[in-house]
This record gives structure tokens, sequence and C-alpha cells, in this order.
């Protein structure tokens, strides 16, 4: 197994542990894990994403989602197999439960969740809030932008002091 070393990394940045932590426990995590549910990841806009899981014989009822700060829990429960009628002969659809984490971004938030045709379609958002966006600081009070005006708003200014004046 090859570890991966993230310590030069982390001598010369600031405030990324919760970052390279994530990293180094998915490499730990992800060597011959499960991979029951089979899932997708999409992404559907500048800060929208959908996770979908294939469900199978799952009702909404065997579903648990749950969602903490920065993480996703998907949980099926197994069904009751009294529920079968008849002898089973092949059981070649999986009846076990299942459990996906998920680490999502800072101000990540669940959206909705849908089940239909087997596939659990999970809508997620990301809202920066208004505080946390990037903003333009002043230099000494000044801005040094200056907003450039086209020369059709100029002329029509001119022509607009011009009849006031008349």
């Amino acid at each position: 197994m090859s570890r991966l070393d993230f310590t030069p990394y982390r001598r010369s940045t600031v405030g990324f542990d919760r970052l390279f932590d994530l990293l180094e426990s998915q490499a730990r995590n992800s060597g011959g894990g499960d991979n029951y549910p089979p899932f997708n990841l999409q992404k559907q806009g500048e800060d929208n994403y959908r996770i979908t899981l294939a469900v199978a014989g799952f009702k909404p009822a065997d579903i648990d989602i749950t969602a903490q700060q920065n993480l996703l829990i998907v949980q099926g429960k197994k069904r009751d197999e009294s529920e079968v009628d008849g002898e089973m002969l092949h059981l070649g659809i999986a009846n076990r439960g299942f459990e996906r984490r998920f680490e999502l971004a800072d101000f990540g938030r669940v959206e909705n969740a849908r089940l239909e045709d087997g596939l659990l379609n999970i809508d997620l958002v990301r809202e920066v809030p208004e505080a946390m966006k990037p903003k333009k600081i002043a230099v000494n009070g000044h801005t040094n932008l200056e907003i450039v005006k086209s020369d059709d708003e100029v002329q029509g200014k001119i022509a607009q002091g011009e009849a006031n004046a008349a």
C-alpha cells in the first residue's frame, strides 16, 4: 500500500490541515473498500451538484439520509426476508444494508432527495454566505477602480445637459 505524504505541503501552507487529513483518510479507505451501492457524482452548475445512488429494491422508508456539517451519510436498511412470497431459487439482487459517506464542501447543504426508478438522487447546493465572498479592499480609503462609460452614454449625458440648459 502506498502512503501519500503531504508533509512538504503542510509546511508551506496555512489552514489546509482539514484538506490534507481528508485526502489521507480517503487514500487509506479506498483500498479494497465496499463499492455498494454504486453511485455517480455530477456537477450541474457553478454551485449545484447531484449524487445518484443505485438502490434497486429499496423503498423511501428503507433509506435514511443525514446531513451534518461537511458530511452526508446515506444509509439503507436491509429488507425483511419474510416479505418474499414463495421459495427463493436465486438471489441475484443484493438485499443488504449499506452506508455511504460523502464529505461535503464548506457551506454545502442538501436541497432535495428523490427516489425514482431505483435511483436515489440527492441534489446539493453550496451557498457561500455574503460575509465569506471575495470583496475588493480599498487602499488608503480609495478604490483603484473607475467606472468607464461608453461613448454613447457620454454623448447622451451631453445631449441631456444641453436640453436641460435650454
